[in-house]
């Protein structure tokens, strides 16, 4: 499977972070480790949302636009 998720920082809830992945559960684990540059200084981090797709085009389009104008309009009205 691959997943298109939101993270929302725990120590500063004003800051999310929307990514892709094929291992969900390692890359959180990840971004609370410090391993990725965009995500360390806000860390921890708790899952908000996630979408499974089994294509992975789809999930990266699903990802680029929640990274999109639109997308972030939608990820603040709905999460």
């Amino acid at each position: 499977m691959h997943y298109t998720y939101i993270l929302k920082s725990i120590s500063n809830p004003d800051q999310s972070y929307v990514g892709y992945t094929s291992n969900l559960k390692q890359r959180l684990v990840n971004h609370n480790l410090g391993k990725s540059i965009h995500t360390n200084k806000f860390k921890p981090w708790r899952l908000e949302f996630y979408c499974a797709l089994n294509n992975k085009n789809k999930a990266l389009k699903f990802e680029k636009y929640l990274k999109s104008h639109s997308g972030k309009a939608f990820i603040k009205k709905h999460f």
